[in-house]
């Protein structure tokens, strides 16, 4: 591939992953060869977390809504740390809240459709 089109590659995708919302830093975005992935380490981990909790749902893991909200709360946690400057986190611990994250999103959800499903 010429490196004209990976860089016109690398641009689509930077922009689609600011307009998802995500604030791209490069101290806490993952890098491949000098490429900066297009979300951050959070949003990286939220995405395949949600892979993940797809997975899971085809394999038949059901997770406890309590679990859910555990989850969610570590992510919750991790980011109050740091916004309130008692311990900067690392790409790699926000990648692993992002992962948990990401896990009880589709959980939640799921549930909420299955409730909705039955109720009608």
């Amino acid at each position: 591939m010429k490196k004209s089109t990976k860089i016109k590659t690398w641009a689509f995708f930077m922009r689609l992953g600011d307009r998802c919302g995500c604030h791209q830093r490069e101290d806490r975005s993952f890098f491949i060869k000098g490429w900066q992935f297009p979300v951050c380490s959070r949003c990286t981990g939220i995405l395949t977390g949600q892979v993940i909790g797809v997975i899971l749902y085809i394999f038949s893991v059901r997770i406890p809504i309590y679990i859910d909200f555990l989850f969610l709360a570590i992510m919750f946690l991790d980011w109050f740390i740091q916004y309130k400057k008692i311990k900067e986190s690392t790409n790699i611990r926000r990648f692993i809240t992002g992962n948990l994250a990401g896990i009880a999103q589709v959980s939640i959800i799921i549930k909420i459709i299955l409730w909705i499903i039955e109720i009608l």
